[in-house]
């Protein structure tokens, strides 16, 4: 017979299999309703989701679960692209295989809201703000902002530019040139 613990297990991964999206992402989903009964969410991704009632019990169990100890950087760049978002995790990957290339001293940090990108110091970020836009921060020091390289403003106090992008065709030699430029000042 299983343990509680072994059911469990089988149970997030038939998730995964069943839904194509991990527990994390639904997780993501369920915390995104603003809802703090356990009811209301398991209902809501019943009927929103079709979720059986056994997944909808288990994703509202662990959505209600404080966080104490760090999630793993899968899990918190999954949460970014989960929902509404997911159609722009094409973007978040085209952005990180460009910025692998500059060399190995890079470092992805992912954060609950974004992805730090690091060498010594942050040279950037990347993060969905909206469900149709990816933002990229860049801190570059003493360069004019352009049309489509703008001042960061209110965006994040952490970089000096804005870049906005809404497919990975934005992904262009202009953008990578800009990261390469604030990696090299790293």
């Amino acid at each position: 017979m299983a343990t509680v613990d072994e059911a469990t297990q089988t149970m997030i991964q038939n998730l995964q299999t069943k839904t194509g999206k991990s527990l994390a992402e639904w997780v993501a989903i369920a915390r995104s309703f603003g809802l703090s009964k356990h009811r209301e969410i398991l209902n809501r991704l019943k009927d929103e989701h079709g979720l059986t009632y056994g997944y909808a019990n288990l994703v509202a169990i662990k959505a209600l679960e404080q966080d104490d100890e760090p999630k793993d950087a899968d899990d918190l760049v999954a949460a970014q692209y989960a929902g509404a978002k997911a159609g722009l995790l094409p973007v978040y990957e085209a952005l990180v295989t460009a910025v692998n290339q500059f060399g190995p001293d890079v470092e992805l940090a992912p954060k609950k809201a974004y992805v730090s990108l690091r060498r010594n110091k942050q040279f950037g970020i990347i993060q969905p703000s909206t469900a149709s836009r990816v933002d990229v921060g860049i801190n570059l020091k003493d360069v004019l902002p352009t049309e489509r390289l703008e001042k960061s403003g209110s965006f994040n106090a952490m970089v000096s530019h804005r870049v906005r992008l809404s497919s990975v065709a934005d992904v262009n030699d202009e953008l990578i040139g800009w990261l390469r430029q604030a990696y090299d000042a790293a």
